[in-house]
């Protein structure tokens, strides 16, 4: 802990308006924080509540980053804020529990929101995959990588989509991976396939890695998002005679 950091805790403990402290980052994931993290911190108060601590909202230092919320703004974060918040540490919750009930809530997805997601994240991720193998079928190689690379992060949004759950940031997708695994996938799999297809645009890499995720999007009641695609299908699936197909 350092003294800066130290000190504002010591801060926002004395402070009568603070209703929670929660910390989130690097220093809130085990085992990924290094000798240049910060400590990132949310700072709740209580609605309408006057603190001092108001005007440091924004506040970042080498050591420091903070975000001064009321407690009815962090109920409602920013979709991109959901991850942060879903894998963070509630150092002082001074809610009857509400701020740790946030927390939990912040990893799970309304089902319904994550089917409408996903059913629109599927065929965008399909839409990039059919243009990257069309583009490397028509000998354009280079229009072929960058599709296969914009696929990807589609492709990570809709698995964990289907999983109802907010997708990591990067940084924390292989310890996200590693700890939480996502259901019917081995997490260093999916990893070299997604390292393979970033860094070279593999079309058979990306054809096998499409044939699981269409298994998986069916069986969680999208296949009349894949069925629209019609034979355009067979260009996005494993050839027969490519190693590790199954036709």
């Amino acid at each position: 802990m350092t003294p800066e950091f130290g000190a504002l805790i010591a801060q926002a403990t004395a402070d009568p308006a603070v209703v929670g402290l929660v910390l989130k980052g690097s220093q809130a994931h085990e085992g990924m924080s290094t000798c240049h993290s910060d400590h990132d911190l949310y700072v709740v108060l209580a609605d309408d509540a006057a603190s001092e601590l108001a005007a440091l909202d924004g506040y970042r230092s080498r050591h420091l980053d903070l975000v001064v919320t009321s407690l009815d703004r962090f109920r409602r974060p920013a979709d991109w804020e959901r991850y942060a918040i879903a894998r963070s540490q509630v150092l002082v919750d001074r809610s009857d529990g509400e701020i740790a009930r946030i927390v939990a809530a912040m990893g799970r997805l309304d089902a319904d929101e994550a089917f409408g997601s996903a059913a629109a994240l599927l065929d965008a991720y399909a839409n990039s995959l059919y243009r990257s193998v069309k583009n490397h079928r028509d000998a354009n190689p280079l229009a072929g990588h960058l599709d296969a690379a914009a696929s990807v992060g589609i492709l990570l949004d809709l698995l964990f989509a289907l999983a109802c759950r907010p997708r990591p940031y990067n940084k924390y997708l292989a310890w996200e991976l590693d700890r939480f695994p996502l259901p019917g996938w081995d997490g260093a799999t999916l990893l070299d396939a997604v390292a393979r297809i970033t860094a070279t645009g593999d079309v058979a890499t990306q054809q096998r890695l499409f044939a699981q995720v269409e298994t998986a999007a069916r069986a969680a009641g999208h296949a009349a998002v894949l069925d629209a695609w019609g034979e355009d299908l067979l260009l996005m699936r494993p050839r027969p005679d490519s190693p590790g197909s199954h036709g």
